[in-house]
């Protein structure tokens, strides 16, 4: 973990080099529960463009209500659902499902949910199907109620590369390590939260990736633990730069 090798930068400095690789990101353009939690389930292993298109699609086509879902032919509701990959079927038995909590739980108003406690907001939030914490956390702050620094997949990966937290044996403790860790160097601020979010993301898919990370290419290789404890990673760094 990171307070035990410290690799240099603080964790703001990293954000900070990486907003100047990959630029200031867009705020999100879907901030409301509900729609959160219908973008998370309206498509399946597909990418970011392709889930936007099947969101947009169902906004369109059916609308992102409850009693609209609700209300929805199946043959609309599936061809939505087709756009936003494999098993179109299960995921329209999703879609109906979550506009079935959000009436019979919540009386459709998730705004009411947004505002409890944090950990009562998270277990409302994970009644619905495919939200577990860190899409919970999302949520919560993407919507701007909770200041948390919520972390995908790829985020979470290029956290435990920079030496933020530890693998553990269940993703749920790996992902709660990583948070204790940078905890103590974050802003209390939404707009560079979602920044950080954002940002970490990106360099898991883009750079940071699961099997070869293209580390000469990093901007934070200097502070990051994985770089320094993989020489073939450093031999490579070396070899790109005399290719320059």
């Amino acid at each position: 973990m990171r307070d035990k090798k410290n690799t240099g930068s603080s964790f703001r400095n990293i954000i900070d080099g990486l907003r100047h690789l990959y630029g200031t990101p867009e705020p999100p353009g879907i901030t409301d529960a509900l729609g959160m939690i219908l973008f998370e389930n309206v498509a399946y292993l597909v990418s970011d463009e392709r889930r936007e298109q099947a969101f947009n699609a169902l906004r369109e086509r059916v609308g992102l209500t409850p009693p609209e879902i609700l209300m929805a032919h199946d043959e609309t509701l599936l061809e939505v659902a087709r756009l936003g990959g494999m098993r179109p079927a299960a995921r329209v038995e999703k879609l109906r499902r979550i506009a079935q909590i959000a009436l019979q739980e919540f009386d459709g108003d998730l705004d009411r949910v947004l505002k409890q406690p944090l950990a009562k907001a998270k277990k409302s939030l994970k009644k619905f199907p495919g939200i577990g914490d860190p899409g919970a956390e999302k949520i919560l702050l993407f919507s701007k109620t909770h200041p948390i620094l919520a972390l995908d997949s790829n985020g979470l990966r290029v956290l435990l590369r920079l030496g933020y937290g530890e693998e553990r044996k269940s993703y749920s403790s790996t992902y709660r390590s990583a948070q204790d860790a940078v905890a103590g160097e974050l802003k209390k601020d939404y707009h560079w939260l979602i920044a950080a979010h954002q940002l970490l993301r990106r360099h898991g898919q883009e750079l940071c990736k699961t099997a070869a990370p293209l580390c000469p290419r990093c901007p934070v290789k200097s502070s990051c633990q994985y770089f320094h404890d993989h020489p073939d990673s450093r031999l490579l760094d070396r070899r790109s730069s005399k290719a320059l």
